[in-house]
């Protein structure tokens, strides 16, 4: 396992494969195993949103550092129609596929930074940045 991943993500068993890479990359850098968990599902719920909304797009897991602190980012990229209200979506509650709305608050709650960039007909990239306590 290098210190960095990319995983095309196109179907279910391509979300567990980006999945098992950031656990890996997780427990590699000394996480504990509540972080390797929380990691692993905020892959998870990345790359559902890909094939949900884009239905394809890349999940990238790299050792960042931070000061003394080693830590893990998650980018997760697709070219899809975009997120036309980024700070509705990221609201406890909402979705658009009907479904609980947990999965980008939720993500940003698993993370120590998170951050939403997203254009029309142009696609969306979400970064997260989990660090070593």
């Amino acid at each position: 396992m290098s210190d960095e991943a990319r995983v095309q993500i196109k179907t279910d068993v391509d979300i567990i494969i980006a999945r098992q890479e950031g656990r890996s990359l997780a427990a590699k850098l000394g996480f504990s195993n509540t972080d390797q968990t929380l990691i692993a599902t905020a892959i998870s719920e990345l790359a559902r949103n890909i094939i949900l909304y884009a239905q394809s797009g890349e999940i990238s897991v790299f050792q960042a550092q931070k000061e003394d602190k080693p830590g893990i980012v998650i980018i997760a990229r697709d070219d899809g129609p975009g997120i036309s209200d980024v700070s509705r979506a990221m609201q406890d509650g909402y979705s658009t596929a009907r479904g609980l709305g947990l999965g980008l608050p939720g993500v940003r709650r698993m993370m120590d930074e998170f951050e939403v960039v997203s254009k029309i007909s142009e696609g969306t990239t979400v970064t997260g940045k989990k660090w070593m306590r």
